[in-house]
Parts: C-alpha cells; structure tokens; sequence
C-alpha cells in the first residue's frame, strides 16, 4: 500500500502511540521511499495471533564490488517506539537464505541495534543502516537457478523409480526389511522443514539407511514437503507425528529450530532449549542406543544441550560441525586451486559460520601441479584463497542434508571415516569447558571413535579454538536447562 499518512493512520487506531509511530515511519520513507505497509496477522511463538504492522521495503546493500536489493519485513509491535519491531528476510521464489550470525534459518534478523533497543535514541532508520552494515560484511541472501525446485521434483520422482523395488543384491541381504543378522539400519529425521525433507531426499538416493522415519512436529496436516513425500510414495519412508514411531532408530538427526518471538540472540538459543526439552528425552527413550546428529542452530550449543538432555555418552551425541565446510574446502584447493595437499589434509574445524578455522594436519608441505614445493606461508595463502571460495558457498537445505546423509552412511556402515563433526571439545589445546567444537572425529557405529588432534598442535589454531570455547560456553552458562 502506497505511504498514506491519514490510511496509516486508521489502520494504527489500536496503537497505543500511534503518532509517534506515524511520525517515525514519515521518516522511513523519505529514505527508502520503496517501503510499503499493511495491517497483517502475525503468529507468535505461544501460538497467539495479532494484527500488526507489516512495514516491507528493500535495502541497498553493497557486496564485494556488487549492489543488492535486499527485502525485509518488519511488523511493527502496537506498543512502538517504545518496542522494537520484529525484523525479517522476505526472500522472492529465486532467492535462499544464507544462515549467518544476524539471521536464522527462517530469515529472522537479529541485531546489536534491537538487542539495545531504547526510545527515543533507537529508531528504525538507525536500525536498518545496521542491518546495512552487518549485510555489507555477510551477505544474508543469495539467488538460486529457477530450475532448482523442478530438480528437487525430478529427484523425488527418480528416488522413486530407483526404490519401487528392492533389487537382487538387497534381495539377498534383506527379508521384509531385516537384515539376517537381526537388525535393521533405521534412521529417524525430527523435523519436516526444507532441512528435514532434503536430509530424507539424500538419505533415500544415497541408499544410506534401511528405513527413514520423518516426525512432523508442525501443527499443520498439509504442509508441501510432507505432502510431496505422500505424493511420490517412497518406499522405507514413514511420515509421522508420533515420537514412538522412532523407536529403536540407530540414528536420529535433529532439524528443528523455534519460530520463536524472541529479539535476542539468548533468547532465540533460549528458545531452541525450550524446544528441545520436550524432544530430546522423548528420543533417548525409544533410541536409548542410537546416535543423536544434531542439525539445530547454534549447532554446537544445540549438541551439548542434546548430550545433557539425553544423558548419552559423548561420543553418541555429534553434531553436524563444519563436514560441508571441509568437505568443500578439500574440493576447492584439490579441484579448483589445483593444489594437492599430501594425504587430503585440509580441514575446516571450530564452530559453524564466523568463528571456522582453516587447518592442516601431517606435513606442511604442499605441491602445485606448476609450482613446485612451496613453504608454510604459501600454504597460509592457499587456505585464504580457498577461504574465500568458501565464503561464497550458501548452506543450502540440500546441500547439508548431502553433508547429513554422508555421516550416516559412515556411522550406519561403520566405515571409520574420518568427519569435521561438533564433539566435546573439553580436554583438547587446554579447553577447560564443556563445550562442542568441530573436529575431525573418526565415526563408526558408536559414533565418535577417536579425534584427531595434531591439528590442534599449531598455536594460533589452538588460541582461536579457545577464543570460540571461551565464547561458547559464556552462552551456555546464560541458558536455563
């Protein structure tokens, strides 16, 4: 709706300061004039519904030489200026949301400027050039093909085909889906959002598991991914609502995030706590064996409140760490650089987003197809150029759900692979605190077998890890458990 100060106006009659808020919003627009407002109903975490204002517009955002149009969406609480809006990512059909440390999964925004919210020296033309700002350094959107979502089709109507029966090699090792030694290689995913159905979509292509179970924790009964499942009829695909469905699972991945209400960052893990109070001992008790492969953000937060939860040994409780990240990393210096590191030695390890770190184990040698030998810096100078093609990758839903399905197959067929995956870190360069960190683990059916330290012997590696643990476990010791 074009800015009309007197339908504003009538649309605000319940707020409780309206003209401050009109004024405010007059403001907004005579520097982004592109902004639009409507009155709309908006769902919070308990579940209640209010008709706020949706304030959306597109910002200017400047990224590595490129200009952006970023749209956002901010509903405006009835109780403004005096509150802080509720600040989301409105992405269009071809775009997807980068996870970063001011955005979640869902696209929510969180700030230093809304944290700090404070009328009348906090106003949303102050909030919006932040949220410039923190873009301009992460970019929190990127553009996806249009052909993407017929791929995602083409690949359930494949995954079908392949799977619509068993082929002569299961035939032989199968009987109505038990193995002849007794069991089966059951695997539950908690979640049904766009990570919980690329998690079953990879896991049924790469043949990883005997039978997925997906519990649908969403209140809705028709939600399109869902749906689509029941549609194309995969087989060993169970689509539930019920925990007890996951009984006897030897894996269970966890996806879920709250869609909560929260403004801090602390809230927003609060939030995530709260979520996994009701899940985590449901699952520990139907799978009191299985290994629990947490997917949740902060995933590394998320892993150590499903270990205390659950009450599991450690090495049962992993999360999904940094194995997309090194995974790519191995691939861009191997592949793109053309750089052969001796023994496929690179790895990403630490936390999840800013706080990564690149290292090496082994040999500081590394050979260019043209160059030759060359000393440590230059291997520094490989892994910042690797960095930055890194840092160009989105965590797209099917990519980490690839990433999910490649550790499960590892654990499922016991191969001792070696995985960057968040485990305790506690014990490992002079970490004192119970925390999880991504390291590279050798995983087996147990999960965590063994981890692999002597990437930890480089100083400056082990002080950013402790500068991550330090900060980590200064969250957790917020949280209510």
């Amino acid at each position: 709706m074009e800015f009309s100060e007197e339908t504003l106006r009538s649309l605000l009659g319940k707020y409780k300061f309206r003209d401050l808020t009109i004024e405010e919003l007059k403001n907004v627009v005579k520097v982004y004039p592109n902004f639009r407002f409507s009155m709309d109903t908006y769902t919070f975490k308990d579940g209640s519904l209010k008709d706020l204002l949706n304030f959306s517009g597109t910002i200017p955002v400047k990224y590595q030489g490129n200009s952006y149009n970023i749209p956002i969406c901010l509903w405006i609480l009835d109780s403004h200026p005096f509150a802080p809006p509720i600040c989301f990512l409105k992405p269009t059909m071809n775009m997807e949301i980068s996870v970063g440390k001011h955005v979640d999964a869902h696209g929510r925004i969180y700030l230093p400027y809304l944290q700090n919210w404070s009328h009348p020296k906090s106003i949303i033309v102050g909030l919006i050039k932040e949220m410039i700002e923190k873009f301009e350094e992460e970019l929190p959107l990127y553009s996806i093909p249009s052909s993407d979502e017929a791929r995602q089709l083409e690949l359930l109507s494949y995954i079908a085909k392949i799977t619509a029966g068993e082929t002569d090699m299961n035939s032989k090792t199968m009987v109505s889906g038990q193995k002849r030694d007794g069991g089966v290689n059951k695997v539950t995913v908690i979640g049904a959002g766009d990570l919980g159905i690329a998690c079953v979509l990879a896991i049924a292509a790469k043949g990883a598991a005997d039978q997925v179970v997906l519990i649908d924790l969403s209140e809705s009964t028709a939600k399109g991914g869902t749906m689509d499942l029941d549609i194309f009829s995969l087989p060993n695909v169970e689509i539930s609502k019920d925990f007890s469905a996951s009984a006897d699972s030897k894996v269970v991945v966890l996806t879920v995030n709250s869609l909560g209400n929260a403004q801090s960052y602390l809230d927003v893990i609060q939030s995530n706590v709260d979520l996994f109070r009701g899940i985590i001992p449901a699952v520990a008790r139907y799978s009191q064996n299985s290994v629990l492969l947490v997917a949740s953000h902060p995933v590394e937060i998320m892993t150590h409140v499903s270990w205390k939860l659950s009450a599991f040994p450690k090495s049962r409780v992993i999360g999904i760490g940094c194995n997309l990240d090194t995974e790519r990393f191995q691939y861009i210096i191997t592949n793109l650089l053309k750089a052969q590191t001796i023994g496929k030695e690179a790895w990403i390890i630490g936390e999840q987003g800013e706080g990564k770190v690149p290292a090496w184990s082994g040999s500081n040698l590394i050979t260019y197809q043209t160059e030759g030998i060359v000393n440590h810096n230059s291997q520094e100078q490989l892994a910042k150029r690797a960095m930055e093609v890194l840092k160009g990758k989105g965590q797209k839903s099917w990519s980490v759900g690839l990433s999910i399905a490649d550790l499960i197959e590892s654990i499922l067929k016991d191969k001792r692979k070696v995985h960057s995956i968040s485990t305790l870190a506690k014990g490992c360069c002079n970490i004192n605190s119970e925390v999880f960190l991504s390291m590279p683990c050798i995983l087996g059916t147990n999960g965590v077998i063994e981890i692999i330290k002597t990437l930890t012997e480089d100083k400056l590696v082990a002080k950013k890890l402790q500068n991550s643990a330090a900060s980590i476990n200064d969250l957790q010791q917020q949280l209510k458990l």
